[in-house]
């Protein structure tokens, strides 16, 4: 299926080569070329260069070598890069409202993450970005998020209790550990294999994705499928590059990135189980919760919506949350 999607959106004819300027643009993240977001890159950089003649050349630069996930956010501001992929909790610490799809438990479902992001709640914060000098895209996947640590198996409230576990840069993650009884540790990612490997931290929170292209199975022996937040990302653009292109560019690049999108979310939903079957092949021992206690953390984690509501924007939240009721009450 996503062979077949892949060769339907590039192998269209392409528009006027004439109507693109040239153009070589480089795009940084920070994971493997591995990861979903390695493919959805590569299906990119095909999909320009195919549609645009020749014109519009773009090169992805994986595994942060271009700099962390602030960094290329920077960077990005900077003119420096043209383009990134980067968490919403990343993108979070420019636009505080990028910080409610980092909510704890706020999506139950693909479909729920997809409507929300895609719809006018992703649009309006994405216009945010513009007084920031950067320009939102489109929206990708990492992933539901589970625990892996060290220790032992989490299957109930009580088991994060002193656990140091690596979190994202930012507030909301950062509360959310500690408000169940962990310690976080906030951290870049290109440093979590090795604080992982010296112990200076017990475990992590990533999708089964990072888990496995990170190769964190192989300092880690525990994975408990909490699901606590669904990681979202975001592609930005250099708002000296949008300057730059004409509008038939403008919207070649974002037509491409809904294609790759489309490409990418797809890839990670069909991996995702093959990947726990590899962990676990890999030597990890993985356990689910039960609903009871699934619903104990849900309920354990409310706090953090009240502490943050107002940094994120109040409206916003509000409206998201208004969105996913109605959008459940439809189903």
């Amino acid at each position: 299926m996503l062979k077949a999607l892949f060769l339907a959106a590039t192998g269209a004819a392409s528009a006027e080569a004439q109507e693109y300027n040239e153009h070589k643009l480089k795009l940084s993240y920070v994971v493997p070329k591995t990861h979903s977001y390695g493919a959805g890159v590569e299906f990119l950089e095909k999909w320009l260069d195919e549609k645009s003649g020749g014109k519009i050349q773009l090169k992805g630069y994986s595994d942060g070598l271009l700099g962390a996930e602030v960094q290329s956010i920077s960077g990005a501001k900077g003119d420096v890069i043209q383009l990134a992929v980067v968490s919403t909790a990343a993108a979070a610490t420019t636009v505080p409202a990028f910080g409610l799809f980092d909510m704890p438990y706020l999506f139950r479902t693909h479909a729920e993450a997809d409507a929300i992001l895609d719809g006018k709640i992703g649009s309006d914060i994405f216009g945010k970005l513009e007084e920031n000098s950067l320009v939102g895209l489109c929206y990708w996947e990492n992933g539901f998020r589970q625990v892996t640590n060290n220790k032992h198996p989490i299957t109930k409230l009580e088991d994060f209790a002193g656990l140091k576990i690596r979190t994202i840069e930012n507030p909301v993650f950062i509360d959310t550990f500690n408000t169940l009884g962990a310690n976080a540790v906030p951290m870049a990612f290109t440093e979590v294999y090795s604080a992982l490997e010296t112990g200076a931290i017990d475990g992590q929170e990533t999708p089964h994705n990072s888990i496995s292209t990170s190769r964190f199975y192989e300092v880690q022996k525990y994975i408990s499928e909490t699901g606590h937040i669904y990681g979202a990302a975001v592609v930005l653009a250099s708002k000296g590059l949008w300057d730059q292109l004409n509008e038939d560019e403008r919207s070649l690049l974002r037509k491409g990135c809904e294609e790759a999108r489309a490409f990418e979310r797809g890839k990670n939903r069909e991996d995702d189980p093959k990947l726990k079957e590899a962990l676990v092949a890999e030597g990890m021992e993985a356990n689910g919760l039960s609903p009871e206690e699934l619903g104990r953390i849900q309920q354990a984690l409310k706090p953090v919506y009240d502490k943050h509501a107002d940094r994120i924007g109040r409206e916003t939240v509000d409206g998201a949350l208004q969105a996913l009721e109605e959008l459940r009450k439809a189903n």
